[in-house]
């Protein structure tokens, strides 16, 4: 039985849950979200928790036991905090800024980059040299937020280009001088 898989997740307030045959719709303050649950997967709440089990005890039901209450518990969390991820931009004449919804980067590139996000994620830019990128679903946050990083990696010898805010770059020596 999966280790993650057996823990109950806590309902917060203001957070309530529908669930419709294969369907599991979860609604808090910040919005809604849906998704649709494998028929081995079963879900139900008791005592303001959710509870996620399985049928069966083969290989593959054991596997989307925890997955299931991983993708739920990230619903829960989404619809009631959100979820951020960081960017930082580093490099000379490097810079984003915000028009409206549309994200327009300087990137090195001899043209500037403009990416139009999709429907529920927010980008902010509180510097020119970093961007938020907010929403309550996880899967897209993190989609989104790579979506950008991958305009300008950042390279190993310079560290120039956009990387997420925890993420440390090794850098590599130059090459000497040949004889």
């Amino acid at each position: 039985m999966s280790r993650i898989g057996k823990k109950p997740i806590e309902i917060p307030k203001g957070v309530s849950i529908d669930i419709n045959n294969h369907l599991i719709k979860i609604t808090g303050p910040k919005g809604s979200l849906s998704r649709e649950l494998l028929p081995l997967v079963k879900v139900k709440v008791e005592d303001e928790k959710i509870i996620v089990s399985v049928d069966k005890g083969d290989r593959r039901s054991r596997a989307f036991h925890g997955l299931f209450r991983a993708l739920i518990n990230n619903m829960v969390v989404g619809v009631n905090s959100g979820f951020t991820k960081l960017l930082l931009i580093n490099g000379v004449g490097y810079k984003a800024a915000l028009q409206g919804k549309i994200l327009n980067l300087q990137l090195g590139y001899s043209h500037p980059i403009s990416y139009v996000p999709p429907e529920g994620i927010a980008l902010e830019v509180p510097t020119p040299t970093q961007i938020n990128v907010s929403g309550i679903d996880k899967e897209l946050v993190g989609e989104i937020a790579a979506r950008i990083r991958a305009f300008r990696k950042p390279d190993a010898y310079k560290a120039k280009g956009i990387k997420y805010n925890y993420e440390v770059i090794r850098r590599k020596p130059t090459k000497s001088g040949v004889k």
